[in-house]
């Protein structure tokens, strides 16, 4: 049996465990232990699954994941989303739409110091859906918007996946941070676009609230300073070379609890909550990132990314094709399986590919980034709309019909960033030379 057939087997077996329920890490480190154990033997296997998950485990590198994901649970778990939440609600929240405009600008900034996409659908669930219940919101524009937003912490740094990008691909984390701003910027105003028109066309979607006085609006912005003195010092320290990745988390996490506990919005059950649920995203990311290491190993030796590579070198079409078709394979791989373990799984195929045709891996990490960003809110692997609807106690279908609205505007940024890449790689360029 040759190397080619032996890993489409193994990839058709990934796929039946992921039916069965399997955890996807696990799932991963399976499907490689058992491949490699059929091309080499057990006892080298064996010897695989256990150097592979020593490495990753106890890898000094890795512990950025943690950081930065405990410095956006303690954002969370302190009220800083509240705070940046009121303050966006007091600029416009009396413009038709305002109070889904105002979550979408107070996510933005809470995306400065959160990185977990989940964790803001989560967050701003709790705070802005029964708000704009209070104002007679529609429940699809409500729970869409709430979903939506939650996906610009993939791609606004502090970012879990474009850290994981780097960490995969070795490429520096500093110009990844960069390299999304304009993106997220661009992709945070394509919602308020969106939002604009959907509630012009028809305005029962979204009433106005309350106007609020210069003097509320100016009095609700001290927790917005906080979060972007945070944020300078953060990515800005790690662009200067003060901080190491890991560093920067630590400074940023610790930042975070200061200004939560000077708000006395934190205490101990909510400082508690907020480790036991770094500790779970950290242990599942990194399972991810040793499922995919061990795979990836097994991937080596049937030589899958070289043919993969070969094939679509040898498609005579132009390169902006061949993005596209990889494009498609990540949107499709990701409503099937979630979107970071597709990453992880799908990066180290195509990244040769995509270096060999001459485009920057930063720009890359960008594209990828933008589309887990619409991966995550695709049915049916919704993540977001999981949460949403577990959260705010309405059907998932209500919060899909929500969202389609915005992957319009994502699709339409995606394929200018993907036809202007200086968009993504300015920054990276003046602040990095």
């Amino acid at each position: 049996m040759s190397f080619g057939t032996i890993g489409l087997l193994v990839i058709l077996l990934l796929f039946g465990l992921f039916a069965l329920g399997l955890e996807i890490g696990f799932a991963m480190a399976l499907a490689g232990f058992i491949g490699f154990a059929v091309i080499v033997n057990v006892d080298a296997a064996l010897n695989l699954v256990a150097k592979d998950i020593y490495s990753v485990l106890s890898s000094y590198g890795f512990t950025v994941i943690p950081m930065f994901v405990l410095m956006g649970q303690l954002g969370a778990s302190g009220g800083v989303a509240r705070s940046l939440y009121d303050s966006a609600y007091k600029f416009l929240g009396h413009v038709p739409g305002g109070l889904a405009m105002g979550t979408v600008a107070a996510a933005t900034a809470f995306k400065a110091i959160c990185g977990s996409s989940p964790a803001t659908a989560a967050t701003f669930a709790t705070i802005a859906v029964p708000e704009m219940d209070r104002y007679h919101y529609d429940k699809r524009l409500s729970c869409g918007t709430v979903a939506t937003v939650g996906t610009l912490g993939i791609l606004i740094p502090p970012s879990v996946v474009l850290i994981v990008y780097g960490i995969l691909t070795e490429t520096s984390i500093g110009r990844l941070f960069l390299a999304g701003i304009i993106p997220g910027l661009m992709i945070a105003v394509s919602f308020a676009v969106t939002l604009y028109g959907w509630c012009r066309m028809n305005p029962d979607l979204g009433p106005k609230g309350d106007r609020s006085t210069w003097r509320e609006r100016f009095a609700s912005l001290p927790p917005v300073l906080g979060v972007i003195v945070i944020f300078v010092l953060v990515v800005g320290g790690l662009m200067q070379g003060f901080f190491t990745p890991t560093e920067a988390g630590s400074v940023g996490t610790f930042a975070v609890l200061l200004l939560t506990l000077a708000k006395r919005d934190m205490n101990l059950k909510r400082f508690v909550q907020a480790i036991m649920e770094t500790l779970r995203i950290a242990c599942m990311v990194m399972m991810l990132i040793a499922g995919a290491t061990i795979l990836g190993h097994f991937f080596a030796v049937t030589r899958t990314p070289y043919l993969v590579a070969s094939w679509l070198e040898g498609l005579e079409v132009h390169r902006t094709v061949i993005i596209f078709i990889i494009i498609a394979v990540y949107l499709i791989g990701g409503s099937f399986i979630e979107d970071l373990a597709f990453l992880i799984l799908a990066t180290p195929i195509f990244l040769p590919v995509v270096l060999k045709l001459g485009y920057d891996p930063v720009w890359f990490g960008v594209i990828v980034s933008v589309v887990t960003m619409i991966g995550v809110i695709l049915p049916p692997m919704a993540i977001n709309a999981f949460v949403v609807s577990g959260v705010a106690r309405v059907p998932v279908s209500t919060v899909y019909s929500g969202i389609y609205p915005y992957i319009i505007g994502m699709s339409l940024c995606l394929v200018i960033l993907l036809f202007f890449p200086e968009i993504s790689l300015w920054l990276p360029r003046v602040f990095m030379q």
